[in-house]
């Protein structure tokens, strides 16, 4: 006597439908992300704080000098490059890593970022809202919509 296997069943899973609304809403994040990224970068950095400033607080946190070059120069190059929409899911991982690593710097500081050191939802949300946009891709009005 031989034993049959049963045949396996098809599971239907319905598919979603993105509404008509959702590459604008896509690019709505991304631009807005991108415009914020280069605010933070330039104007406070760079204008407001000037980077003479920024990098003494790099340091103070035990990252060398260096890094806070680097940090302004992906916040302004990610902005820009959001922006435009240039390999949006890419850009918005690396983006969400940099927001990752500036969510457990302030992690010990407690909850709220305007608290005494900062805080760390307000980078936590930009983390997530990265991740969102990585999901979502570029939407309308994009250089290239992956």
């Amino acid at each position: 006597m031989t034993m049959q296997h049963p045949k396996p069943v098809a599971l239907s899973v319905p598919t979603a439908t993105m509404p008509a609304t959702a590459p604008y809403a896509a690019a709505l994040l991304r631009i807005t992300m991108g415009v914020l990224f280069l605010a933070h970068a330039v104007w406070w950095k760079i204008v407001t704080a000037g980077i003479v400033h920024v990098v003494p607080w790099f340091v103070s946190q035990g990252y060398p000098a260096w890094f806070a070059w680097f940090v302004t120069g992906l916040e302004l190059v990610g902005g820009a490059l959001l922006i435009l929409g240039w390999r949006t899911r890419e850009v918005a991982l690396v983006l969400a890593a940099l927001m990752a690593g500036i969510t457990w710097q302030q992690f010990p500081n407690g909850w709220i970022y305007t608290s005494t050191h900062g805080g760390w939802e307000y980078p936590a949300f930009w983390t997530v809202a990265l991740i969102a946009q990585a999901g979502l891709g570029a939407g309308a009005w994009a250089l290239r919509s992956r």
